[in-house]
């Protein structure tokens, strides 16, 4: 059985988290003078909700999971990083994660000095359960999988998935940020039967709100409290909260950017592949798709100079030749393979 007291770190489990004013009271009232704030300026002269209680209320009726079972970061890579600093030791212990992927574990785990292992995918970009587990140790007290992965696209073998889930005595943090764009429903339905599973999800991508930067972590109650007892006291702001409440109130027009998105992505892909100068183009769950060329820094500087930007990610392992593309307009994407129509 997963038990957090064993993985915790002990001076996080000891700690006395900071109070803040809004801690101690929520609700209605008439007169605030408990967090030294400027009574002029209302509403943004009030430090916002350290818990985003409305906007979590918001969030559990769409995802169909209780507030209690949400944490709310400054983009995912806010829980990433509070993630590896609640549960493992700098200098002794250990994350593994699969290769290629987000590159922000890596950054992360290096910034708080903990070990990082790296596990290959296999030649379809796939996890084997065996050798993600086999690279653990009794010091490995993360493992992180990024599903619909990134750089890569693919949705990975969900049973591969379930087995190290249940095998690994830590926790499995799997990052769905590009599910809403997979045929796939993802873990968040079945959370409940998987304590020791975090899920991370954000609104960066499918609700095009990557400037305000909001992500989720869905866990069940030990992690969630953990991870709200080390965040910065207000780490959501209060225009923020409001942006996110208002977008909710919309759901369809997130629904219609997801299809348009998808129908792109297909007539983008078709396209691409009836050209000679691309030689592969990967299967993908995502928004966005690698691509193989013979000279991928030939034709990424070219595409810079026709100022059209993709990522080159033919330095990453096991993505040789490859550059990414993202899904654009039907404008942006005419743009791009006129573009490549026109490379020599």
């Amino acid at each position: 059985m997963f038990d957090i007291n064993k993985i915790i770190r002990k001076n996080i489990k000891n700690l006395t988290p900071y109070s803040s004013a809004r801690d101690e009271f929520w609700g209605d009232a008439s007169v605030f003078l408990d967090a030294n704030e400027n009574p002029f300026n209302f509403p943004y002269n009030r430090y916002p909700d350290p818990l985003q209680r409305e906007l979590k209320l918001k969030i559990s009726k769409i995802k169909n999971i209780s507030p209690e079972n949400i944490f709310l970061g400054n983009g995912s890579d806010e829980p990433i990083d509070l993630l590896i600093r609640a549960f493992c030791e700098p200098a002794s212990e250990n994350i593994v994660a699969i290769e290629p992927t987000y590159g922000m574990y890596k950054v992360a785990a290096n910034i708080n000095n903990v070990e990082y292992r790296k596990v290959l995918l296999d030649e379809n970009y796939d996890i084997k359960a065996e050798k993600v587990l086999s690279a653990s140790d009794k010091n490995s007290k993360l493992i992180f999988l990024c599903s619909p992965n990134n750089p890569t696209g693919n949705y990975l073998n969900e049973e591969e998935i379930k087995v190290v889930i249940n095998n690994f005595d830590g926790i499995v943090v799997l990052d769905e940020a590009y599910i809403d764009f997979s045929s796939h429903k993802g873990f968040l339905e079945t959370l409940i039967n998987h304590p020791n599973l975090v899920i991370l999800q954000t609104f960066s991508k499918a609700w095009g709100l990557a400037s305000i930067r909001l992500g989720m972590a869905f866990a069940e109650k030990g992690i969630i409290d953990v991870l709200n007892k080390i965040k910065y006291p207000y780490n959501i702001n209060l225009l923020t909260q409001k942006f996110v409440i208002d977008a909710l109130d919309d759901y369809d027009k997130k629904t219609n950017w997801v299809e348009t998105i998808l129908n792109n992505r297909e007539k983008l892909i078709s396209e691409l592949k009836t050209m000679p100068l691309i030689k592969r183009v990967f299967p993908t769950d995502a928004n966005f798709f690698l691509i193989k060329v013979d000279d991928p820094i030939a034709v990424y500087n070219y595409l810079v100079d026709k100022k059209i930007i993709v990522r080159n990610r033919s330095n990453v392992t096991l993505c040789e030749g490859c550059l990414r593309v993202t899904v654009g307009t039907d404008e942006e994407n005419k743009a791009l393979i006129n573009a490549l129509k026109g490379f020599e």
